[in-house]
């Protein structure tokens, strides 16, 4: 049964570290901040929680542990990353000529 869970483990915090890897690379490589942020969180919310799914295998003392910090990523990370595109809206963040609807915009600005 440890073999099985190692090997689980191994799977896990592999597919987390490839999610971490996809998540960098969209911040190099997306046009402007509202896509950054877009793939980041996307991204490195799932590569985080694999991790944290993997090493709960490795380790299954740590699981509640873990399942806290799992928890409390899922309620910050999207917050936060809202929060962060709202403010470079107000501020004014050059948009990608791409981007065609601002529905921020359309709905009176962001308010406030």
């Amino acid at each position: 049964m440890t073999a099985l869970l190692d090997l689980l483990g191994a799977a896990l915090l592999a597919a987390g570290s490839a999610f971490l890897m996809f998540g960098a690379l969209g911040l190099l490589r997306m046009p402007d901040i509202y896509n950054r942020l877009q793939a980041g969180t996307k991204a490195t919310t799932l590569g985080t929680l694999l991790v944290l799914a993997g090493a709960a295998c490795l380790r299954p003392e740590w699981w509640p542990k873990l399942l806290l910090i799992g928890l409390f990523l899922l309620f910050t990370n999207p917050l936060s990353s809202q929060v962060l595109a709202r403010a470079a809206h107000r501020t004014g963040a050059p948009r990608s000529p791409l981007t065609r609807i601002d529905q921020l915009e359309e709905r009176g600005g962001g308010g406030s």
